[in-house]
């Protein structure tokens, strides 16, 4: 058996490395001259830098089981959770988050009555939901809907506003009034299905359960998950800067056409973004171009170290970071998202006395800055952040990661396409789709997606 892995990313490098762990022949074709995707990271002058990812979420063990199969169990940090805050912009104001905010769902009443992020309509909003748990358990839709409506049936505009839209855009790069909640929350509607009330179900979980830090890295940067795996590949089987351009069947069989040039396969993995997936794919079925044809979103990430010295002239809370909603946001420039505090959410990232930033722009407002260059991104992020934080000062270095149309959004209905899409591979023998396009864009889904489409087509 000969397989083709056509991508090179989290997802098709899990499918590689479980290819090569099984002994299967394969070839990994990969358009760019590195493996990893959006997942590097930058080691300089005792800084850790994260490009894209900074970590996945703990309570989703694929990635972590990956690791320590790979030998990184020394490796595995969390977050310091211990001084977890997160601020909302409110003006040039950063207020924090209730604490025991997942979410915007509180699990604590006493900092959530106390805070001035909400008036006290949103606050009574946030009381009534509890008493109305059989009203919402009785009301859940038939069909899916967008996140925003989801939050505002629970907890009305001002939270949905204040809190779900930035939180969600952080991650997703899009508009909550245009994703899917079953795609992106899913726990989330369950519990309204078992429940009724978000609260009520969340705070009897934690009671539950153990609490357990949100989010999971590597001491050394993810970098170093990427690496571990590809060393694991045969050389021969690696093709770098070979952008695969068409996808055929061949009787029983699957011809990839290459750059380097054409090759039968038994199986094909196609692990790559939906645009390429479409034009890979369409000429065989018109449903796959129908089917991908989705939006996604860009994101640029903007890393400022200032080493100890120059740190010490910086006023940064005590906290992860903070989100700018962007609603009502009055900008003659693309707008900052978010920023991360990163020497405070991780441990070994940044020398004693440090100070390491993780600035992000994107969503709609990132068609705008195409033609910007790097020095200027860092001009535009030092310029913004220096309404939150006070004046930034030149930094140490600043490293800059532009990821066009790397965000997949998840429209209302996402699903039931990727249901559809499902049918219509099966129809295909050999043939497998991961990646973030389909079901989950954080590494643990990834690595999982990789390594079960691996084993299937193994176990054809």
């Amino acid at each position: 058996m000969r397989i083709a892995v056509i991508g090179g990313g989290i997802a098709g490098l899990s499918a590689a490395y479980e290819l090569a762990r099984s002994g299967t022949d394969f070839v990994l074709f990969e358009a760019s001259g590195r493996l990893g995707g959006i997942v590097e990271t930058v080691r300089r002058d005792g800084f850790v830098v994260e490009c894209g990812p900074d970590s996945w979420v703990t309570e989703k063990p694929w990635a972590r089981e990956l690791a320590i199969e790979l030998g990184l169990k020394d490796e595995i940090i969390f977050s310091n959770d211990k001084q977890r805050r997160t601020y909302i912009a409110r003006g040039r104001e950063l207020v924090a988050m209730p604490d025991g905010m997942r979410m915007m769902v509180p699990t604590k009443w006493e900092p959530l009555l106390n805070s001035s992020l909400f008036s006290w309509q949103a606050r009574l909003a946030y009381l009534r939901e509890p008493k109305r748990a059989e009203e919402l358990k009785a009301t859940v839709p038939g069909s899916d809907e967008s996140v925003a409506s989801f939050v505002r049936r629970h907890f009305g505009n001002e939270a949905t506003d204040t809190i779900a839209a930035p939180l969600l855009s952080g991650v997703f790069g899009g508009s909550i009034d245009r994703l899917s909640v079953r795609a992106v929350m899913p726990a989330f509607v369950k519990m309204e299905r078992e429940h009724g009330s978000l609260i009520s179900a969340l705070q009897k979980s934690l009671r539950s359960g153990e609490s357990t830090s949100v989010f999971t890295t590597l001491k050394s940067g993810l970098q170093t998950l990427i690496d571990h795996m590809a060393v694991v590949l045969p050389v021969s089987s690696v093709r770098l800067r070979d952008a695969a351009t068409k996808v055929e069947r061949s009787g029983e069989k699957w011809r990839v056409i290459a750059s380097s040039g054409s090759e039968e396969f038994d199986a094909v993995v196609v692990a790559t973004p939906a645009d390429v997936t479409r034009k890979l794919l369409g000429p065989i079925d018109a449903m796959f171009d129908e089917l991908l044809a989705m939006d996604a979103s860009s994101a640029i990430v903007v890393a400022l170290a200032f080493a100890p010295e120059i740190a010490k002239r910086l006023r940064v809370p005590r906290g992860f970071g903070f989100l700018v909603p962007q609603k009502g946001a009055h900008s003659q420039e693309p707008p900052l998202l978010a920023c991360t505090f990163v020497d405070q959410k991780f441990s070994h990232r940044a020398p004693e006395g440090a100070v390491l930033l993780r600035a992000f722009f994107g969503g709609e407002s990132a068609p705008l800055l195409l033609d910007s260059s790097d020095d200027e991104i860092v001009t535009l992020a030092r310029k913004q952040l220096s309404a939150f934080l006070g004046p930034l000062p030149e930094p140490s270095f600043a490293v800059v990661r532009w990821w066009p149309r790397s965000l997949p959004q998840y429209a209302v209905g996402h699903l039931d396409r990727m249901e559809r899409l499902g049918e219509r591979v099966r129809d295909l023998p050999g043939l497998q789709l991961i990646g973030n396009t389909y079901y989950g864009v954080g590494l643990p889904d990834l690595v999982k997606q990789g390594r079960e489409a691996a084993r299937r087509v193994v176990s054809r």
